[in-house]
């Protein structure tokens, strides 16, 4: 039996996903690396407050590198600031959320393993903000989403 090789492509996807203030952009998808890996940029705007609720995920590691400017983890209670050229894993099952809190954009490299989320999620949830119109998106949706695509939204 022979496995099957996927297409092989530098940086197969051209689109950059907007949800409300953040960009994420997929350099790699489970269809691109036989569901090893995935990998997309972050970019989170200058003193950058999140409404997205603190989540886990049970199927996947989740390893950030941080490119430029500064991000603020917290997982499973701990504050960590990651700077650039350093990296953090969040293991599966750990409660955490991120902010910026610092004065210049932050841009991060986050991996995936394995390719269990993929760009459809940050689709879905953008449907969600623009939905909104500017308002608060509809947190119900969203956890809805999140829990759909392997995320546990914590309250």
């Amino acid at each position: 039996m022979t496995q099957s090789i996927p297409d092989l492509a530098v940086n197969p996807s051209a689109e950059t996903i907007h949800i409300g203030p953040l960009t994420v952009r997929f350099l790699l998808t489970r269809e691109n690396s036989n569901g090893s890996v995935a990998a997309f940029e972050l970019g989170v705007p200058s003193a950058q407050r999140l409404t997205g609720p603190p989540h886990s995920h049970d199927a996947y590691e989740e390893t950030i590198y941080c490119i430029r400017g500064v991000l603020r983890f917290t997982v499973d209670g701990k504050e960590i600031l990651i700077a650039p050229g350093q990296a953090l894993c969040i293991p599966r099952g750990a409660v955490h959320s991120f902010d910026n809190p610092a004065s210049e954009d932050a841009l991060a490299l986050c991996v995936i393993t394995p390719a269990v989320l993929g760009p459809e999620y940050f689709r879905e949830v953008r449907a969600v903000f623009e939905a909104a119109a500017g308002g608060p998106p509809d947190h119900v949706k969203i956890a809805e989403i999140m829990r759909r695509h392997g995320l546990t939204p914590v309250a």
